[in-house]
């Protein structure tokens, strides 16, 4: 970085000073607080994906959301080029950036940074980001904070992309990437066009049982209601009612998050929607989940959450590999089966675990955590997970993406409409409605449509696919969390030494008990999670292990 170019930095970042007394950590969800105090992280995070877009050669993406948090709130991460998550070896760069005191640490930092990473800033491709935002009112400063970000590294330019869902700005990094269209419109066009061809390769003869093709969305009051509102108009084989699509406060008593979490219908549903089909996206519409407001119960629901939605996407996709691998023998050279795999973490509901297995899948549990969880399914051919909270995909790796092609090809020209070729098909359209990126919620929100009517199923009916056992949460304050140590998936507590004996004690005095503990990642706490088979067990044996952390740990419970 020569002379000129340090000038043109150190004169943008004065412009930014970071707020006093304020220790920002970059994580999962990139940087979140109130939108007040980002201006200055925002704009250095812009410096990051430039130099990020120089290392690679590539387009990057900044995204300025805060999900599901209070609209007050906002945030800012990084797509890497292939659509995900900022890379985890970046993670401290960004920490050290958004928390250096001045101008010229911050110039200093950005110095070393780039020698070690071999970033040059003459002679290469020049630095190119996409910027997306939601509806919050903070996003259109902290937009311009970011562009400025951007462009105080000499040649590079930032594009606005405007306000968009965050899955559709990491599904336009990945499509830049590979030479493809990415805009708004080419996003919707392989969503509605993919969505289509798995309709009309749907069985014949199967009559939906209950419901019909109506649905009732609530968009957050966010991003994504007022997309879906604009989308269904290409989607005339659904009747879709979006509901909060931005006429009251984002995330307030709405949104997949406060569904899931409350199970109760979010606002502007009641008992007039009994025996609707209703499902519920977060404020930046990368997560979802279902559910049916129970008759005469003003707001209580049934749930059906990010579990759920695993299992309906396993159980559609296993019978299509089963489809197109009948016949064939593992020992035929010319035959080959994919390795699918079913990715979960702890949390997630042990009915759930136990019914993906007793469908014969293959379940791997990884530590809590999109970015494991996505890591761990990119290793198969064909990996689905989802969190309950309804975050969650299906990835399949271009390795067998160019085998599935290969054999479609071949099935066209010998067996046109075979139930081979079509489920050949339906895996393919499967690969482009479905984000390959990150979740995405109105790619999910049409899968779901898709198996419904493929099964013949109701929401009761989908519902009914196993019960969830009864569980508790707790969270006890501690001196220190990192005196918890984990492994197996976070399943097991190999440190205080002791612990996780006292722990299986308590666990062997209730049937199907389940309990584990994990410290938290931001504050001093560590989680208990526990499930029975009734809430009162549960409970019990939460209170119980909360009681055995305090005593090896902790200064109560929180």
């Amino acid at each position: 970085m020569n002379e000129k170019q340090q000038s043109l930095l150190l004169e943008s970042a004065a412009r930014f000073p970071p707020p006093k007394g304020v220790k920002l950590s970059y994580g999962t969800a990139g940087f979140r607080a109130d939108a007040s105090l980002l201006e200055s992280t925002v704009f250095r995070v812009g410096i990051l994906a430039a130099l990020r877009s120089l290392k690679t050669g590539s387009v990057i993406g900044l995204m300025i959301t805060a999900s599901h948090n209070q609209e007050s709130d906002n945030g800012v991460k990084v797509a890497d080029p292939s659509g995900g998550m900022l890379t985890q070896d970046w993670e401290t760069f960004a920490d050290a950036i958004a928390n250096a005191p001045d101008p010229h640490s911050l110039l200093q930092l950005i110095i070393e940074f780039a020698k070690k990473e071999d970033i040059g800033f003459e002679g290469r491709q020049p630095a190119e980001v996409l910027l997306g935002r939601d509806t919050r009112p903070s996003g259109e400063a902290l937009l311009d904070a970011a562009k400025q970000g951007i462009t105080s590294i000499v040649g590079a330019t930032g594009t606005d992309m405007g306000v968009v869902t965050t899955p559709q700005l990491h599904w336009m990094v990945r499509a830049r990437n590979r030479g493809m269209e990415a805009s708004e419109s080419s996003y919707f066009h392989q969503l509605s066009s993919s969505f289509r061809c798995l309709m009309d390769l749907k069985p014949e003869g199967i009559k939906k049982n209950g419901d019909d093709n109506a649905l009732v969305v609530d968009g957050a009051d966010g991003v994504g209601g007022e997309k879906l509102e604009h989308f269904k108009k290409m989607l005339t084989e659904l009747c879709i009612e979006v509901r909060n699509q931005g006429d009251g406060m984002l995330n307030e008593g709405v949104g997949a998050d406060y569904v899931q979490k409350e199970k109760v219908a979010p606002r502007g549903f009641g008992p007039a929607d009994a025996g609707l089909r209703c499902a519920s996206l977060d404020g930046d519409a990368d997560r979802l989940v279902y559910f049916s407001v129970i008759l005469n119960e003003s707001n209580k629901i049934e749930l059906v959450d990010g579990d759920k939605i695993l299992s309906l996407f396993s159980l559609f996709i296993k019978e299509q590999l089963s489809i197109l691998n009948d016949g064939e023998s593992k020992k035929d050279n010319d035959s080959y089966q994919a390795h699918l795999g079913v990715v979960q973490t702890a949390y997630a509901n042990g009915a759930s675990t136990d019914y993906l297995k007793e469908m014969g899948l293959e379940v791997v549990l990884t530590p809590t955590g999109v970015k494991y969880l996505h890591e761990k399914a990119a290793e198969f051919d064909i990996g689905i997970y989802f969190e309950a909270n309804g975050h969650g995909t299906i990835l399949f790796s271009e390795a067998y993406l160019c085998r599935l092609e290969s054999t479609h090809k071949t099935l066209l020209s010998t067996s046109e409409g075979s139930a081979k070729q079509k489920a050949a098909s339906r895996l393919l359209a499967v690969s482009q409605l479905i984000n390959q990126a990150v979740g995405d919620a109105l790619g999910g929100l049409l899968l779901v449509e898709v198996i419904l009517q493929y099964m013949g199923w109701s929401i009761c009916r989908w519902n009914e696919l196993y019960h969830d056992l009864p569980s508790r949460q707790l969270k006890v304050k501690v001196g220190d969390r990192t005196a918890v140590v984990t492994a197996n998936a976070e399943t097991v507590a190999v440190q205080p030494v002791g612990i996780q004996e006292a722990i299986n004690a308590e666990i062997a005095k209730y049937p199907r008990g389940r309990c584990f503990i994990r410290p938290s990642g931001t504050e001093d706490v560590v989680r208990v999670y526990a499930e029975a088979t009734t809430q009162d067990a549960a409970d019990a044996l939460a209170s119980s292990v909360a009681t055995l952390v305090d005593q090896y740990l902790g200064s109560g419970t929180a």
